[in-house]
């Protein structure tokens, strides 16, 4: 029956292989909007601006309430990504 159902939906082909480049290409695309190292960058540059002294303690602390956030959102999305792969 495998075989009956191959010659069958060979005609189909094509579109399943589109359909899988375009899952690889989604896939790829949510990786990297997922993708946590801009923000612990972007985190250690915030640090180095306070250690340096361009930005005071309280920008500091609201910047870093913003990052932290962000990175547990992304975290959590990456997750779920490596979950669904």
């Amino acid at each position: 029956m495998g075989l009956l159902t191959q010659i069958l939906t060979l005609p189909l082909a094509p579109v399943r292989g589109t359909v899988w480049v375009l899952d690889q290409v989604l896939l790829t695309a949510e990786r990297e909007y997922y993708d946590p190292e801009p923000v612990r960058a972007e985190l250690a540059e915030l640090e180095q601006q306070l250690l340096s002294g361009v930005i005071g303690d309280e920008e500091f602390d609201r910047r870093e309430d913003e990052l932290l956030d962000r990175l547990e959102w992304l975290e959590a999305n990456q997750q779920r990504l490596r979950d669904h792969s």
